[in-house]
């Protein structure tokens, strides 16, 4: 394989028609046309107050957010335009640099903890997805900071500012669904051991026909939970009451979905729900999704004050575990969790 075909983003110069390995089949694909539309489409919570007097009133929001979407989106959240707007800037530059620069990080090695690659996972997957993307490990920063890219210069002081602002901001909203649960609201950062967190840079190049393939396709987040920062380009779609349906970018807020392992911790109480991107033929888009862990080790099941009277709706599992079949079966509509079940009738 020549460098030619490594990355997406460098077969698409000029091309007319998507080539047929991006291709999905009839039946599963983005049908714009059934796609809902409109203002309002997840729940928009403003954070301001989340430490102050009515900070009850914002959990409440936010745990009816957990239950009924999945996902919310954030206002007031405490990260600076500034650093939105370096960390959007400095994403973007990277993907314009030079083939020659960028495929120096390159790697189809889904365990690396530092590449850029294309699609979901070349090794696994019989269709392609139309993005590349850089993927990053982030904490402890000083752990893994050493092996990001050093091009563009400011990438790795501008990346460590965004990721420790992300998690600031995760971890902040793991005590309010902790408490929204009526846990203690450090029950969930205590589960998840020594924790961990991952980025992705998303880059989706503009596509021919957009209608016959996906940026990604419909799936679950396998970690905590996901805050996506996004550019002004829409591309992100939900599932609720079985339509999918768009989510247009608010500037300067954040989406928050819930993962599959907030699933297992609240024994089904809030439920991870699929989403997908799809692309556009005229605008590029960059998405930067913050993965928020378990450490690998943690061991992860439902917090025993959730337990009905019936049965812990799933075994108790190491994250590495789960962590490893999430890549290795590729991204499917069907959920990771069902490998995770009691044994219980």
């Amino acid at each position: 394989m020549t460098s030619k075909q490594l990355l997406l983003s460098d077969l698409v110069a000029g091309m007319s028609c998507v080539p047929s390995n991006y291709i999905r089949p009839t039946y599963d694909r983005p049908n714009f046309h059934e796609v809902e539309s409109f203002d309002g489409a997840i729940p928009l919570i403003d954070l301001q107050s989340l430490n102050g007097p009515t900070r009850s009133d914002i959990i409440k929001e936010i745990g009816l957010a957990c239950q009924n979407y999945g996902f919310f989106q954030v206002s007031n959240h405490g990260i600076s335009e500034a650093v939105i707007d370096k960390m959007l800037h400095i994403s973007r530059e990277f993907f314009h640099l030079p083939e020659s620069e960028r495929v120096k990080n390159y790697s189809d090695d889904p365990m690396k903890t530092m590449r850029l690659s294309t699609s979901f996972n070349l090794r696994t997957e019989n269709v392609s997805s139309w993005r590349d993307y850089l993927r990053l490990h982030c904490h402890p920063l000083e752990d893994y900071m050493q092996e990001w890219p050093s091009n563009p210069p400011s990438f790795r002081e501008v990346a460590a500012e965004y990721c420790t602002n992300a998690r600031g901001l995760a971890r902040r909203l793991l005590e309010a669904i902790s408490e929204s649960l009526g846990l203690e609201k450090e029950y969930i950062d205590r589960a998840l051991g020594k924790h961990g967190q991952h980025m992705a840079i998303n880059y989706y190049p503009p596509c021919p026909q957009p209608d016959l393939t996906y940026g990604l396709p419909g799936h679950a987040d396998p970690n905590v939970i996901t805050i996506l920062l996004q550019d002004d380009v829409p591309g992100l779609q939900v599932l609720r009451n079985g339509k999918w349906v768009a989510v247009n970018p608010i500037p300067y807020t954040f989406i928050v979905n819930i993962g599959d392992q907030i699933q297992v911790l609240s024994n089904d109480r809030y439920k991870s729900v699929l989403h997908r991107a799809v692309v556009n033929c005229d605008k590029e888009r960059i998405s930067i999704p913050t993965f928020y862990c378990p450490s690998p080790d943690a061991v992860i099941g439902p917090a025993p004050q959730l337990i009905d009277i019936d049965h812990a709706h799933y075994r108790n599992f190491a994250y590495s575990e789960y962590y490893e079949k999430f890549w290795n079966r590729g991204l499917a509509t069907e959920t990771c969790l069902d490998g995770f079940k009691s044994s219980h009738p």
